[in-house]
Order: structure tokens, then sequence, then C-alpha cells
């Protein structure tokens, strides 16, 4: 056992007793990993307000030998998640986005695995969520496309998978899902039927790997854009977790 600190986001609540709960957080220090709340229930518990879904905070915990649930002891508020701050007339949208993000890292993580670049990215747009000036469906794909390549699951962007010829301006192609790619029209064939996706679309997506959540978070696409690309990234989650993401009906892209 020994006493370990971090900056965590807390993404799963789950009760445990008529006054405990089994907290899951994602920390900059330790990656996800899962504690016993003992007293978080109570109007006057131990924790305060600290640990609210999708809340950062930061926390102490006592870390148990595998298997064993590990057992938070301190826990202080740092931000709380606002996603109707400022009057957003589009609250609930942004409050159910806030929920798919915490959905995908519980589902695309590993138990004390530090990735300190997704815990930064997650933070940020959490915290864009709340502006009402920004778009909620940019940064949802920005999200899936940028969690896809920081946990080496994002699709080859650049070729087709089959005969290598580089994508263009123009034309349609199909995403691969099982082989983690794009297939042109030449190579696309029945039993490779997958999302299709213009060269417009890909550019888009290229360009969001590349971009940090604040820029992504002004850029506006079209309806066609935003479908082609978000579904190109939630069949390469779906692939991964081998179902859909269950906070993906509530979302309004």
């Amino acid at each position: 056992m020994s006493l370990e600190k971090a900056d965590a986001i807390v993404i799963r609540q789950v009760d445990f007793s008529e006054s405990s709960r089994v907290l899951t957080f994602f920390s900059r220090e330790f990656g996800k990993f899962a504690a016993l709340a003992k007293g978080a229930k109570r109007i006057r518990g131990p924790f305060d307000a600290a640990l609210d879904l999708l809340s950062e905070c930061r926390v102490v915990f006592i870390r148990k030998s595998s298997g064993t649930l590990n057992l938070l002891t301190e826990a202080r508020l740092t931000s709380r998640f606002q996603p109707q701050q400022g009057g957003t007339k589009d609250g609930l949208s942004r409050l159910y986005t806030g929920y798919y993000i915490a959905e995908l890292l519980c589902s695309l993580t590993e138990d004390f695995d530090p990735f300190p670049e997704l815990f930064d990215l997650a933070k940020s747009v959490l915290s864009l969520l709340s502006s009402a000036e920004t778009h909620p469906s940019t940064l949802v794909v920005h999200f899936e496309i940028s969690l896809l390549q920081h946990i080496g699951l994002l699709p080859n962007l650049f070729e087709c998978s089959v005969c290598g010829c580089p994508v263009e301006q123009n034309g349609k192609f199909a995403h691969w899902v099982s082989q983690g790619g794009l297939l042109c029209h030449s190579c696309r064939r029945e039993e490779y039927a997958g999302t299709s996706v213009s060269a417009g679309s890909i550019e888009i997506l290229r360009r969001l790997t590349e971009s940090s959540p604040d820029l992504a978070a002004r850029i506006r696409l079209t309806k066609e854009q935003t479908e082609e690309c978000h579904k190109l990234a939630v069949s390469a989650i779906t692939n991964v977790i081998g179902r859909k993401p269950a906070t993906l009906r509530y979302l309004q892209m």
C-alpha cells in the first residue's frame, strides 16, 4: 500500500453502500483508477462537492495491491464542469457531450496507465464546453479523433489501404474499420463495406488531429462534414470496445 496524490477528473460514479460510492478517476499522474469514497453520499460528507461527475479535483488515495479497491482519503475541488455557464441555450447538449467524453475515457483507457497528454486534452475540452462561443459538435469530433490518435488507433487518413494511392481532394472513400484505414472507389468492394467519407472531410480530420482544443472549438463544420467525421470516429471506437457508447444516443450532432 502507498499514499498517492493526483490531479483527477471524476468520470464515473457507482453507489457502494448507503453512504459510500466507488469513483472512477482519470488523472494526470496515474491515468484511470477507481477508489472507494467512504461517506461520499452524505450531505455533509468528508469530500463536500469535490466528487461531482466531471469535476476536476486534487485527490489523495491509498493505492492497494492488485485486485483490491483503492481507498480515497481526501478530495479538494479544483474546478466544476458548468455546461450552462453564461446562460447557454444548449447547456443540456453540452452536458451530454461531457458524459460522452467521460464514457470514452472509461472505455478506451487502461487502469494505471499514465497519459498526461490525454488528461490535458479532456480538461481543455470540458472547460471549452462551458463557453457559449464554442461549437460542441466540433469539440466532439476533435476529442474522438485526438483520443484515437493518442491511443494509437486512429485510421490511416492519407492513402488507400489496398492500392496505396493518396487521398485526393475529390471523391468518396470508405472507412475499412477492421483494418484501420481507407478504401478508394476502385478498391471498394461489398465485403469491405464501411462508412463513406469524402476527401474534404478526411482533410478536416487531419487538421483536427494537429489542432489544439482552443483552435478546434472555433471551427464550424457543415452538417455533412460533421456527420461524416463523427461516423468515422464512432465506427473506429465501436470496433475497439465491441459496442456503441451508451451516451452516444443523447448527442445532438
